[in-house]
């Protein structure tokens, strides 16, 4: 079990954390707050529409600030500086999407709870957290830049003494580690999107409702095959992958667009904001995850696969990840060791 062994790590593990129960702790007030506040009566169908959102808004909101604690958690272990890094950005997606919140909620309590002095009572006592929100995550953001710019120099003294002085397998390393960490992040926020989309825009009558729940475990198994057939070197695999790719990027394409044009667009009103934020955030990653997967493809059998391959530490209490590269020109290390 990894325990932090350096000052800057244990800052940032201490900063993360602290934000999430400061962030947690703000949601679930609010959440409390909108629960007392619903009406006994069921409502209309767009009432009932903007009372799931904020439910939704919370659930994600504590699911993100957990996965994220795994990430640093797995970073740190790993010794993984494209992985930090990715935490800092990620940090800064979850600061948008809190700012997107505070107006989505604020229409949410209005339409379901309607304009009266109850309603104004439970926006004006929830406003001062939402705005909080915003605040603390980007003061954490502020931190965990600073505290990366230093576990990248304390990360890099490691990679000085045990990474082969070969550019050209470094940068084939440094293109598969980025790859694997774009993997990471894929997931989040495609179950991220599929959670709003089912919950309050699909009705569970619907055909979509079912498909779309079939779909999470299926991208669940294709992220993990990706990173199986990359360390594999599997060409085949890499190309039905990669193929899966483009028809995802189709798919949230589509969606977004069908979020402003169509038929539909009534359905998307509760969330269309954080779903257009996470439709958008989703295509990027997607094109990245596409570019750097035909980038591993291309550097299949140039002698990666050996690095690469999974090696038994020699402390009993850890093992050695898929991101961790072996110094194979001059034998086992003592360590572990990233790259740039």
């Amino acid at each position: 079990m990894y325990i932090p062994n350096s000052r800057w790590t244990w800052l940032f593990v201490i900063v993360t954390f602290v934000q999430a129960l400061i962030v947690l702790g703000f949601e679930a007030y609010v959440f409390a707050a909108f629960q007392i506040s619903l009406p006994d009566t069921s409502g209309s169908d767009k009432s009932r529409s903007y009372a799931k959102a904020i439910p939704t808004f919370l659930t994600l909101y504590i699911f993100g600030l957990v996965y994220q604690l795994v990430l640093v958690w797995d970073a740190l272990r790993l010794k993984n500086t494209i992985q930090v890094i990715g935490l800092c950005l990620f940090n800064g997606a979850l600061l948008i999407y809190a700012s997107v919140q505070k107006d989505q909620i604020k229409t949410a309590i209005f339409n379901v709870t309607g304009n009266n002095d109850d309603t104004q009572g439970v926006w004006k006592s929830t406003r001062p957290f939402l705005i909080a929100v915003p605040c603390v995550l980007a003061f954490g953001s502020i931190l965990m830049s600073a505290i990366t710019w230093k576990l990248y120099d304390e990360f890099s003294w490691t990679i000085y003494k045990h990474i082969s002085a070969d550019l050209r397998m470094k940068r084939r390393y440094l293109t598969f580690q980025i790859y694997i960490t774009l993997l990471k992040f894929d997931f989040f926020l495609f179950l991220g999107f599929t959670i709003q989309f089912v919950v309050i825009v699909v009705d569970t009558r619907d055909p979509e409702f079912g498909l779309t729940i079939a779909a999470i475990p299926i991208t669940i198994i294709i992220l993990f095959m990706a990173g199986v057939w990359t360390r594999r070197e599997s060409k085949a695999g890499m190309g039905a992958i990669i193929f899966l790719y483009f028809a995802a990027l189709a798919y949230f394409i589509f969606k977004l667009v069908r979020m402003y044009h169509g038929p539909k667009v009534k359905d998307y009103l509760p969330v269309r904001r954080p779903l257009t934020i996470f439709a958008v955030i989703t295509v990027i990653l997607i094109i990245l995850t596409i570019i750097n997967a035909i980038a591993c493809t291309l550097n299949f059998n140039k002698g990666l696969k050996p690095h690469i391959a999974r090696r038994k530490l020699e402390s009993d209490d850890e093992k050695a990840d898929m991101t961790e590269m072996p110094n194979l020109n001059h034998g086992p290390v003592p360590s572990r060791m990233t790259i740039e």
